[in-house]
């Protein structure tokens, strides 16, 4: 089924996808998968990029009239392919209440919708449009993915750009990644104090009145200390020594301040953003809550912000998670399949361009630059000129640079 419209200076093409819950078991059913085309209306034959989001368990950006940052500089030279992965947006969704008898049922039922499975969906769509080729643009999660779809299916690649996404493809465990994140964002932690000198007694002051008092949010929920310390996830964000310096001016539990917290770290609108967060890390094997293992004790109990780490308490602080409680641990313990294939990206023969954020707090760029050395022919442009946010904070410049890199001018 598609559906096109035309809005001020685009055409907009919606499709649903009808693709395998389980890629090679038809007997498992099937799911719906959304895209949006986004094109010029002079581009309509233009050929295909297809942006992949960052997450896990994130929609794609929906496009605005007039298009603006990366997705005007986009539709110059290309047809523009949002996708909704899997149990996101439009496409079929993971909500709160999953499919399955039992908390082992409803874990299973997860495992399907990791990056190896978001790849196959587009393979399947690429075939259903009859393009031979394409190109990607992976932001974060996304270009994890787009290092899964290079590992399972070059051949239908034509170029591949990521930003803030390469992820370590040598199998190396969730802890060597976790061990290096707590790093990076204490040193954030001292970057935003040293901006607001003034932020560390407040902060240190709504700590101690978290742990003495029961203060609920608006939908109910006791905001804790330990779920305070994630507006740590802001840390990345070129503009989140900003967001949290003004959350943490406002007047202690008035409705402005409870609000803001409660509406911050974005992990009850999609829940599969926190359930299979860790597992996104996991090239071989399980990761056994690795982020929580590895945690400082000024994390736990001090004043250390932490950033995109999950827990196993966030179950029972968040309300809109608890339906996934049995199954999140259950998925801490899977044995999960590799994403990458080190020898095939060895070979590589697709060209592959990547931005390296030099203090980016989620992914690490030690890591980062190892893969860009592991993937033959990766043009990398390591800069600190960005967060882990600069395809949104100046998206025209970074998939210009990204283009130019990726074709050798």
């Amino acid at each position: 089924m598609s559906v096109t419209f035309r809005v001020p200076g685009a055409v907009l093409t919606e499709r649903e996808h009808t693709v395998p819950l389980v890629h090679g078991d038809p007997s498992r059913g099937t799911i719906t998968v959304f895209t949006r085309e986004v094109a010029a209306p002079d581009g309509l034959d233009r050929p295909y990029l297809v942006f992949l989001q960052g997450g896990p368990g994130m929609e794609a950006t929906r496009p605005t009239s007039p298009l603006s940052g990366w997705m005007a500089r986009a539709v110059a030279d290309f047809r523009v392919l949002l996708l909704d992965q899997r149990g996101t947006g439009r496409s079929t969704p993971v909500g709160p209440t999953l499919p399955g008898a039992s908390a082992a049922d409803q874990a299973e039922y997860l495992t399907h919708f990791r990056a190896d499975s978001i790849v196959r969906d587009l393979e399947l769509i690429r075939a259903e449009l009859g393009v031979g080729r394409w190109s990607l643009l992976g932001q974060s999660f996304g270009g994890f993915t787009s290092l899964t779809y290079l590992s399972i299916a070059p051949e239908g690649l034509r170029e591949a750009l990521i930003t803030g996404g390469l992820a370590p493809i040598t199998n190396r465990p969730a802890d060597d990644v976790y061990r290096a994140t707590w790093i990076r964002v204490r040193e954030a932690n001292e970057r935003f104090h040293a901006r607001y000198p003034g932020d560390r007694d407040r902060l240190a002051s709504i700590l101690e009145h978290l742990d003495a008092e029961d203060v609920r949010l608006p939908n109910g929920d006791r905001l804790t200390s330990r779920r305070f310390r994630q507006l740590g996830m802001w840390l990345g964000d070129s503009a989140g020594f900003e967001k949290l310096h003004h959350v943490l001016e406002l007047p202690f539990g008035s409705l402005a301040f409870l609000r803001d917290v409660q509406d911050a770290p974005g992990w009850e609108r999609n829940p599969i953003y926190a359930t299979l967060h860790e597992s996104s890390y996991a090239d071989g094997g399980p990761t056994r809550w690795s982020a929580h293992r590895l945690a400082p004790e000024d994390a736990v109990s001090g004043d250390l912000l932490g950033a995109e780490h999950v827990f196993p308490w966030m179950w029972e602080d968040y309300s809109g998670l608890r339906p996934h409680r049995e199954a999140a641990e259950l998925l801490a313990q899977h044995p999960w399949p590799r994403l990458y294939d080190a020898d095939r990206l060895a070979r590589n023969e697709v060209p592959v361009a990547a931005t390296i954020y030099a203090d980016d707090v989620y992914v690490e760029r030690t890591f980062a630059e190892e893969t860009a050395r592991g993937v033959r022919g990766l043009r990398p442009w390591v800069t600190n000129e960005y967060a882990h946010n600069g395809l949104r904070a100046d998206g025209e410049r970074v998939l210009g640079r990204l283009l130019d890199l990726a074709r050798g001018r």
